[in-house]
């Protein structure tokens, strides 16, 4: 039975632990948050008392954090994971971070002889729960090889997309094209709901029609209009405003570090820096609509 370490159990990190072990894989995880160890605990998957414990024997070790900052920290410096991963290990790091970033903890772990991909997700808590995640991975060819039944544990889709960074690059893509998507789909729900137009009606139109997305199929932004839709439920649970934002503010970098144009993309990072401002950062990243009408009197 292959012994994998997973480090980082919030809301993706968590049922993907869990889906490994359904998987038959033996899992070792650590999480800052005691509460966060008691969930995975409860769905089987084992508790270690620290990263380094966690990663003690592991023949794969898979991080999923919420920064650049978080994940450098783990791995670099001479307290760094790195140098306690056992050799011949694959580290897998499905964290959403600058491209740099991934790229600098790849070649610590090649200057240690260790495999590495990074391999952001995208399907949001609800393709974490059901093992539906698209991977999105920068990395050696043969190296994803290796790794692709584990990944296929939690996943459904798996694009080689490069070399180290390369996944990074493709989910920033990813991210800055469905902030953009959910900012308009608000913006234009809002305008018809202004007209008297009733909301559900209107996104069921758009559903089958030319606007047709996943905000308006599966993570509309209308309370009421989707039942399992976080905006149905007070715009709890989902991809955190400020993660959205966090994101956004990556792909702005990686513009600038090409030369490329993101007008776009800079608009909908303002839009959901004023919605954090507002105070909705930890809500659904749905909640910009927030900014565009007054959702809480629907």
């Amino acid at each position: 039975m292959q012994r994998i370490a997973f480090i980082g159990l919030g809301n993706m990190g968590g049922p993907m632990a869990a889906n490994l072990v359904k998987a038959g894989f033996q899992v070792q995880a650590f999480d800052l948050s005691a509460a966060a160890l008691e969930t995975a605990r409860a769905a089987g998957v084992g508790v270690a008392a620290s990263a380094i414990e966690a990663v003690r024997e592991a023949q794969v070790v898979i991080s999923m954090l919420p920064a650049s900052r978080h994940v450098e920290s783990l791995y670099l410096g001479d307290a760094g994971l790195m140098t306690q991963i056992p050799a011949g290990a694959l580290v897998i790091d499905c964290s959403t971070i600058a491209p740099a970033s991934a790229r600098k903890v790849a070649q610590a772990a090649a200057a240690r002889g260790l495999e590495m991909l990074d391999a952001p997700v995208s399907g949001g808590t609800a393709g974490a729960a059901a093992a539906t995640l698209t991977f999105i991975v920068g990395g050696d060819a043969q190296v994803l090889e290796r790794a692709r039944p584990v990944l296929s544990a939690m996943g459904k889709n798996i694009f080689h997309m490069g070399d180290a960074g390369a996944g990074q690059v493709a989910k920033l893509c990813n991210n800055m094209a469905l902030g953009v998507i959910m900012a308009a789909t608000g913006e234009a729900i809002a305008l018809g709901v202004a007209h008297g137009l009733d909301p559900s009606t209107l996104s069921q139109m758009m559903a089958v029609s030319t606007s047709r997305s996943w905000a308006t199929e599966v993570c509309n932004p209308w309370p009421g209009v989707l039942e399992n839709a976080p905006a149905s439920r007070g715009y709890t649970g989902g991809f955190g405003n400020d993660l959205m934002l966090k994101d956004l503010g990556l792909a702005a970098e990686a513009a600038v570090a090409v030369g490329s144009a993101v007008p776009l993309g800079e608009l909908a990072r303002n839009l959901y820096s004023m919605n954090s401002k507002a105070g909705n950062g930890g809500l659904d990243f749905s909640s910009v609509v927030k900014m565009l009408a007054d959702v809480e009197a629907v």
